[in-house]
C-alpha cells in the first residue's frame, strides 16, 4: 500500500468498526513488510537530570518551580550511582531527560549550575554523558528539548541518539487557556527547527505526537506529515512515538478528557500509513495496557522500559513487567527483542556516530544490530501483580 497523503488521512477522522479494522490491518501489513515479526524495546535507566523548566505545560507534573521545595539538579555522583545499578541489571541505555532551559528563567537554577561548575544545562548534560561513557558501558540518549546546531554538535560527541517530542504543530494551543500557553519552547516553529538541526547534524532522532491535548484531527495528521517530510529531507528520524495524553491531578488539565482507545488505534494506524516504513512506530506500554490492540494497529516498538527507575514524566503509570509484554507479543504472533538506543539501520551509517559511540554500540550489538545480551524474562505461572522498582531519590544541590 502506498503512503497516505494528508487529504486521505483527513478523511479517516471518524472511521470506526469494520472500516477501522481494515485500516489497522493495512497498517500491520506495512509494518510486517518492513519490520517482520519482531517487536522491540530498549532496556534503560531514566535520569531526570533536572525537574526545573521555563515552560508551563498545563498537563505536566514533572516540572517543579524553585519555590516548591522540590526543585533539583542531580549531581554527577547521584547520576552515576543509578547508572551503575542499571548496568548491573542489564540496561544499555541511559535516558537523560530534563526541563527546558531553566537557567534562562530562574536565578536558583543558575546558582545550582554554578555550584556544579556550569553556566548552562546543555554543557552540564555533555559532562554527564562524558562521565557515563567513562565510568560505565551504557549509551546516553538525550532529551534536552529545543536546541541549536552548536548544542547538537556538543552532544553528538557523547551520545548515541537524541530526541524531543514535537507534540503538535498546532499554534492554537499556545493561546491563553490552552495546553501550551506560556511555553516558549512549545512554539511549533521552534521545535521543527530543532528537528531540522538534528537532521543537519546527522543525529539519530526520536520525535512524536501527544494525542488528546486539544489538537484537532487535522492538526494531528499535519504533525505526522511534517515529521515525515523532515525525514524525507534528512533521513534521521529513527522512531516516532504516538503518546496518549493522561490527565493528572494538580494540573490545569486534570479534568480534560483522555483520548479513547479507538482514537488511539485510529491514530496509530494512520501514523503507520503516513510515515515512511523505515521509521519505527512506538507507543508507550505503561500508558495503555491493551498491548495486543496496539500491536494490531501497526506499532513495532515499545520504547524504553526500565527495571530500575520509574517513568518520571508519568510516575503514576508503572512500567509493565517485561515477561507480561513478551507474552502478549508472542500471543500476537511476534517475538519481543531488546534493541539498543540507536536502531540497526543507523549502525551501518558511520556518519551518525562519533568513533567512541560507534565502538560502544559495537560492544553491545549482534550481527543484526539488536542487543547481543537479551533480557526477556520468561513468564511465570503466577504473574506478578505489582511493579517493583528500586527507589530513586533526587537531592537538591544546596545553594
Amino acid at each position: 500500500m502506498t503512503q497516505l497523503s494528508a487529504e486521505q488521512a483527513y478523511q479517516l477522522e471518524n472511521v470506526q468498526g469494520a472500516q477501522l479494522d481494515v485500516l489497522r490491518q493495512q497498517a500491520c501489513d506495512v509494518r510486517d513488510a518492513h519490520w517482520g515479526k519482531v517487536m522491540t524495546y530498549s532496556r534503560k535507566v531514566f535520569i531526570p537530570l533536572t525537574n526545573m523548566c521555563r515552560d508551563e505545560c498545563k498537563y505536566c507534573t514533572f516540572v517543579q518551580r524553585p519555590d516548591s521545595g522540590n526543585a533539583q539538579i542531580m549531581t554527577p555522583m547521584q547520576v552515576l550511582s543509578i547508572v551503575k545499578q542499571g548496568q548491573q541489571m542489564g540496561c544499555k541505555e541511559v535516558l537523560i531527560s530534563l526541563g527546558e532551559k531553566p537557567e534562562l528563567r530562574y536565578r536558583e537554577a543558575r546558582q545550582m549550575l554554578a555550584k556544579l561548575g556550569f553556566s548552562c544545562m546543555v554543557d552540564y548534560v555533555v559532562d554527564i554523558c562524558t562521565l557515563i561513557l567513562k565510568e560505565t558501558d551504557l549509551l546516553p540518549h538525550v532529551n534536552a528539548g529545543t536546541m541549536d546546531g552548536a548544542e547538537f554538535a556538543k552532544l553528538k560527541a557523547v551520545s548515541a541518539s537524541m530526541g524531543m517530542m514535537l507534540e503538535t504543530v498546532s499554534e492554537r494551543l499556545l493561546a491563553k487557556g490552552q495546553a501550551h500557553f506560556a511555553c516558549p519552547d512549545k512554539v511549533p516553529a521552534t521545535r521543527l527547527a530543532t528537528i531540522v538541526s538534528a537532521g543537519e547534524h546527522q543525529v539519530p532522532y526520536t520525535t512524536g505526537i501527544l494525542v488528546g491535548i486539544g489538537e484537532t484531527w487535522k492538526e494531528r495528521v499535519d504533525s505526522l506529515i511534517k515529521i515525515n517530510e523532515l525525514h524525507r529531507q534528512f533521513g534521521h528520524i529513527q522512531e516516532v512515538i504516538v503518546q496518549n495524553f493522561c490527565a493528572k491531578g494538580d494540573t490545569q488539565m486534570a479534568a480534560f478528557p483522555e483520548p479513547s482507545l479507538d482514537d488511539m488505534l485510529r491514530t496509530l494506524a494512520v501514523a503507520r500509513l503516513i510515515l515512511d516504513p523505515s521509521i519505527s512506530l512506538q507507543a508507550p506500554p505503561n500508558l495503555q495496557h491493551r498491548y495486543k490492540d496496539y500491536i494490531a494497529s501497526g506499532i513495532n516498538d515499545w520504547g524504553g522500559i526500565s527495571p530500575l527507575t520509574k517513568d518520571f514524566i508519568n510516575p503514576e503509570r508503572a512500567w509493565p513487567q517485561i515477561a507480561q509484554l513478551a507474552q502478549a507479543t508472542s500471543e500476537s504472533g511476534y517475538q519481543l527483542q531488546e534493541r539498543l538506543t540507536a536502531y540497526p539501520d543507523f549502525l551501518t551509517q558511520p556518519a551518525y556516530f562519533e568513533p567512541v559511540i560507534m565502538q560502544r554500540l559495537k560492544l553491545h550489538c549482534r550481527q543484526d544490530g539488536l542487543a547481543e545480551q537479551q533480557f526477556i524474562e520468561q513468564s511465570r505461572s503466577t504473574p506478578k501483580t505489582s511493579h517493583q522498582f528500586e527507589s530513586t531519590t533526587l537531592y537538591r544541590v544546596a545553594l
